[in-house]
């Protein structure tokens, strides 16, 4: 696949991901196409492990598969910083 391929399967994924998961209004383009990028990867390791195909090209399937890995990085994200944010709104004991 071409460079301009996984940036435009990279936007989408990641928008709708941002979506699904609410983060929509907080996120710009180059953060769509990097977490969709990213997502990719991920969903494509996740869906080879589990049923023996990943992300195939440019087609349905693979918009699925970077979805579902964009989803899954925009919750694991969402955990850490909810977690940082907890730590940093405790009082510090002196």
């Amino acid at each position: 696949m071409s460079i301009i391929t996984w940036i435009v399967l990279g936007a989408l994924a990641g928008w709708i991901a941002s979506m699904i998961v609410g983060k929509n209004s907080e996120m710009g383009a180059f953060a769509n196409v990097c977490i969709g990028i990213a997502g990719a990867f991920i969903g494509g390791f996740i869906f080879n492990m589990a049923t023996g195909v990943g992300f195939t090209g440019f087609n349905v399937w693979s918009l699925v598969v970077a979805t579902v890995g964009a989803v899954i990085l925009l919750l694991i994200i969402n955990a850490f910083q909810k977690t940082r944010h907890d730590k940093m709104d405790q009082p510090v004991n002196r």
